[in-house]
């Protein structure tokens, strides 16, 4: 079987220029429009696709964006597996600026977003989707096998909490987060890979450390000019990553 591999590129990632022979396609879902034009291309004869997140100029704020037309376009577009990068916060000391950090686990304390494509059951037919470790255990190996060969700075584990956005967390919040054993916090994560969990595709991320939230007093409190200076600095480490790890998938 030959694999097709989707990528979802977060903050600092939103449009780059990776892959040979790209094209863009639209598509329309059922849940309405993705949030960008799926591009096209190939890495080394693998065939890729990559989707924005938060569209190609970045104006779809975290609970904006359409998560269930995103996935179901990858689907449709007949992607065999999604990598996704993303800008996290850290709760750790340990998780330095810059690191990165291939999540296993996530915590979702969202509120207000469509996050299943089931929204009504046929009769006598209820879909409760398992979903103990919601990272594919393969894709993450082989994220964590490129970091390690690529001598990037990494954490092969840890724990994502996802929250609604756009705005950062208190200080309680993010003192909170801790204490239930999340490592990292976003505000996009855990809803696609629920969804490409129900969509049957082997999901797995990548995490850019950019700050350290709200937690630290010693910190100043995080913003996003600065978040988006350390996305920027670390997303050719990502780009670097997905190039090095995509000829896996030949």
């Amino acid at each position: 079987m030959s694999h097709k591999i989707g990528i979802i590129g977060g903050s600092g990632l939103d449009n780059p220029q990776i892959f040979s022979h790209a094209r863009d396609i639209s598509l329309s879902t059922p849940y309405g429009e993705p949030s960008s034009p799926l591009r096209e291309g190939e890495i080394d004869g693998v065939q890729l696709v990559l989707l924005a997140r938060h569209g190609r100029e970045h104006t779809i704020p975290p609970s904006q964006v359409n998560y269930r037309a995103n996935i179901h376009a990858l689907a449709q577009a007949g992607c065999t597996h999604i990598l996704a990068s993303t800008a996290v916060g850290s709760l750790r000391e340990e998780i330095a600026r810059g690191d990165l950090v291939v999540p296993d686990q996530f915590i979702d304390f969202t509120r207000q977003r469509k996050m299943t494509f089931h929204e009504h059951f046929e009769p006598g037919n209820p879909v409760h989707c398992a979903m103990p470790d919601p990272f594919d255990a393969a894709l993450r190996d082989i994220l964590n096998r490129g970091l390690e060969e690529l001598g990037f700075r990494h954490h092969e584990k840890g724990t994502v909490v996802t929250i609604e956005g756009p705005r950062f967390s208190t200080r309680a919040e993010s003192r909170m987060f801790r204490a239930w054993g999340a490592d990292i916090i976003n505000m996009s994560i855990a809803t696609e890979a629920i969804l490409a969990n129900e969509a049957g595709i082997p999901y797995a991320a990548v995490a850019m450390s950019t700050d350290y939230d709200s937690w630290k007093d010693d910190e100043e409190a995080v913003t996003w000019d600065a978040i988006a200076k350390v996305a920027a600095e670390n997303a050719d480490k990502v780009l670097r990553l997905f190039r090095h790890i995509i000829p896996h998938f030949a």
